[in-house]
């Protein structure tokens, strides 16, 4: 008989071992799910609403921008870049910004902030964070007029209502001080209550006029894609598409340096985790495996007395293990698929237990609670459960290689 089909029979000889060790796969695989869809839905969607504040997942800037922001610092041809940019195979868009720090006031009662810089008639609510959140009025359409939105927080500290008179003091590109008059046109509530009540946009042509910029000037180019994990490979497409100059092209990992390190903790968190797991589902394996080789040792030694090679003693004991892990990673799959499904399109809501201004890294974070799961995950999901039920069948598989003959046919 073939060693494979021996292997395949002998799983049913002892069905209930079979049914736990293969519990054990399937139960690594709906952990590893879970804890790997978490991870690339919540890293995802964080990276995704970081972008959209502000600096999108590459930028282009002005050498030393990002080590010591400044209004002193501009890209007198950023339209330019941003025209090239848009053309660049897997760049889904492309925005000039100008962006800093500025004191906002009315009457007495002012506030220090950040104001946006941005062009209505080019802006997307896809990519942009503040206009999808705007929930009274509307945004200026003029990028030469005094339209500016506001924070709904900022709105209450600075008693603004829809067509009034704000001022906003900023300083130039000289260093000088200088205030404008803005008019307010509409309201956006993030949910974050420091982003509500500290920023500010503006339109980007009246500002290029205060801060002395030219037609083209601005503080950045942000580029959006369709995947953020592709960001790296972009910032190199970008530097070789745009040529030589004084800009500078980054990822969101450089521009957004604190959530980059907030999930490069929680990730190394959740790989740990996975291992100590892993380790725990493939001990249990091992144990069933081992107590399969101890109570089969005449077995074996019949097998081996009657012409079979410790060689093929272990091969076959590898191939147990190859089919107990194979009917692991189906049971696994499908006792997985209907939680997957529900956790990827419904999820877990969490609002009532971290509210819905809930924020990582100055990023508003979702409090539904998701699984995504990428492709190469997936599949490294599949091996890496795989490859430890075969890892745990090996030291049995030896151990079953090595009993001499004569030794095993003296177990009773």
């Amino acid at each position: 008989m073939h060693l494979s089909s021996m292997a395949w029979r002998n799983l049913f000889r002892w069905k209930r071992r079979t049914f736990i060790t293969g519990f054990s796969v399937a139960f690594g695989v709906f952990l590893a799910v879970t804890f790997t869809g978490s991870g690339d839905y919540s890293y995802t969607d964080l990276i995704n609403t970081s972008a959209t504040m502000g600096f999108g997942h590459v930028a282009i800037e002005p050498a030393g921008y990002n080590d010591t922001p400044s209004l002193s610092k501009w890209l007198d041809n950023a339209e330019d870049l941003r025209m090239l940019a848009q053309k660049v195979d897997g760049v889904d868009a492309a925005y000039s910004r100008i962006s800093g720090q500025a004191m906002f006031a009315r009457g007495a009662k002012n506030v220090g902030g950040i104001f946006f810089g941005i062009d209505p008639n080019v802006e997307s609510q896809e990519h942009n964070l503040f206009l999808r959140a705007i929930e009274e009025g509307e945004l200026f359409q003029d990028i030469h007029g005094r339209g500016v939105v506001v924070g709904v927080k900022m709105a209450d500290k600075l008693k603004l209502k829809l067509g009034k008179k704000m001022i906003y003091t900023i300083t130039d590109k000289n260093g000088e001080i200088v205030s404008e008059v803005g008019r307010v046109s509409g309201f956006f509530k993030t949910g974050d209550d420091a982003v509500d009540s500290s920023v500010a946009l503006l339109p980007i042509a009246r500002l290029r006029n205060v801060l002395g910029y030219g037609a083209q000037g601005a503080s950045y180019v942000t580029i959006f894609i369709h995947d953020q994990r592709r960001a790296d490979p972009m910032a190199k497409t970008l530097t070789s598409a745009l040529g030589p100059g004084e800009q500078e092209i980054l990822t969101w990992k450089e521009t957004q340096a604190d959530l980059a390190g907030l999930i490069a903790i929680d990730r190394a968190g959740n790989y740990i985790l996975q291992v100590l797991v892993g380790i725990l589902i493939a001990a249990g394996i091992f144990n069933t495996m081992f107590m399969s080789v101890l109570e089969r040792t005449r077995e074996f030694g019949v097998m081996m007395a009657i012409g079979m090679t410790p060689g093929q003693v272990i091969r076959l004991i590898m191939l147990e293990s190859v089919w107990i892990g194979l009917f692991g990673l189906i049971f696994g799959i499908v006792l997985t698929t209907p939680w997957y499904l529900y956790m990827s399109t419904t999820g877990i809501d969490f609002t009532n237990l971290v509210g819905d201004d809930y924020s990582a890294g100055g990023v508003l974070v979702d409090p539904i609670f998701k699984l995504r799961l990428f492709k190469e995950s997936a599949i490294a999901i599949l091996l890496g459960v795989f490859g430890l039920t075969l890892l745990a069948g090996m030291y049995p598989a030896w151990r079953a290689g090595r009993i001499p003959p004569v030794e095993s046919l003296k177990v009773l």
